[in-house]
């Protein structure tokens, strides 16, 4: 009897990735018996799940047998608090790794998402500024092949340099390059204090707090029609450096008062400027939508994206520094595609992409989800060379990968 015989069962009726129903589901516990299952499921189509919070992101697939649930590869295998590493199975929430004693690991991902999926989608939230996204964190990876055999690369050292760096080929990768089993994180200190400064301002004021060389963590902005902008910057380090921050913050985002009280309060805001430990209800979060679209561009052209958005009738939140913004907004009847190409337009001169990340059943299926992406006939020969038999999540990626 193979894996695939053991392992799987029928699929249920929320086993399901773009409105394309399984067939079959299976959950190894370990490396070894998800490489064996692998290996017996040669010819299937294969979706791997994690916590499903991006299981809806990126077209259908066009033809789906076997969903991999990773539910039961969980638990940090260490943390080697002296080294600021953790090593970590794929299917690990990441609420688990929000709450390392004394450390942290700065990616703001979903707490329901996985240590897999979050590397797999490249996930990052707000302190993407300061810390960098997944791809950046990781430092040592294993992963089981779509012909069934394992791999591991890099460490448990930061500067590990031997080898190929087959961790950033499967960050960001969607699952078309196999089954990530394992992680090694670098982990920071966790701060002393945090405080968030809040303050009625357009976009374009976040270039203020950028070359104030007062070392944010984050500066996210937040635009709805109707509505003033606003923006939020996090102060992270020893209690008396953020104080002192918070102050020049509050000052550069144009308050002459006296500040609001809180928790990590400067003392020295003013009329429009909040300053408190608490971060604003939109903070990391997707606005909500019928449809919602990643843009991302040079920080220059953060104010013009803002503005193409929610004049599009968007929400917008995201960072102003780092060039990430995220735009939700609701169909109410209107037929969508004339909103997503100015958006992606506005990506495009400003240097970068515009990425659908939801919509609604029927109209994903007319969207372009990925929009034009340089780099795609090499993307093709990776996945011909990692996928031959294209099984792994078989056109949910750029291209129709």
């Amino acid at each position: 009897m193979s894996a695939l015989d053991d392992l799987a069962i029928k699929a249920g009726d929320d086993d399901v990735v773009g409105s394309v129903p399984a067939r079959l589901v299976a959950a190894p516990a370990s490396a070894e018996e998800a490489a064996a299952l692998i290996a017996a499921s040669s010819g299937l189509n294969v979706v791997i799940r994690g916590g499903g919070t991006k299981i809806q992101q990126g077209p259908p697939p066009r033809d789906l047998d076997l969903i991999i649930d990773t539910r039961r590869l969980t638990g940090v295998v260490e943390h080697a608090a002296g080294d600021l590493i953790t090593v970590v199975r794929a299917g690990t929430p990441m609420a688990e790794l929000h709450a390392l004693p004394g450390q942290q690991l700065a990616l703001d991902a979903p707490p329901a998402a996985t240590a897999g999926g979050t590397v797999a989608a490249n996930a990052s939230g707000p302190r993407r500024l300061r810390y960098g996204t997944a791809r950046d964190l990781l430092i040592g990876i294993t992963v089981v092949r779509p012909d069934g055999k394992i791999t591991h690369a890099g460490g448990k050292v930061v500067k590990n340099v031997a080898g190929y760096d087959l961790g950033k080929l499967y960050t960001g990768s969607f699952g078309t390059l196999g089954l990530i089993t394992e992680c090694v994180f670098r982990l920071h200190p966790a701060p002393a204090a945090i405080a968030f400064v809040r303050a009625n301002a357009p976009s374009i004021h976040a270039a203020r707090v950028l070359a104030a060389q007062v070392a944010p963590s984050a500066v996210e902005v937040h635009a709805a029609p109707g509505t003033d902008p606003e923006i939020a910057v996090l102060l992270e380090g020893t209690a008396t450096g953020v104080r002192e921050r918070a102050a020049v913050v509050a000052r550069l985002l144009g308050s002459s008062g006296a500040g609001s009280s809180g928790a990590g309060s400067s003392g020295a805001g003013g009329s429009g400027v909040d300053v408190s430990d608490e971060p604003p209800p939109w903070w990391g979060v997707t606005p909500p939508g019928d449809v919602t679209v990643k843009l991302t561009g040079l920080l220059s052209q953060v104010p013009a994206m803002v503005a193409t958005a929610v004049g599009a009738g968007a929400t917008v939140t995201g960072s102003a520094g780092a060039g990430v913004l995220y735009a939700g907004f609701s169909t109410d009847g209107i037929e969508p595609h004339g909103r997503v190409e100015l958006m992606r337009a506005a990506a495009i001169r400003a240097g970068g992409h515009a990425v659908i990340q939801s919509a609604p059943e029927g109209v994903r299926d007319t969207l372009d989800m990925w929009g034009p992406v340089p780099g795609l006939a090499l993307m093709r020969r990776v996945k011909d060379q990692f996928d031959p038999e294209h099984r792994f999540a078989p056109g949910r990626f750029v291209g129709g990968i």
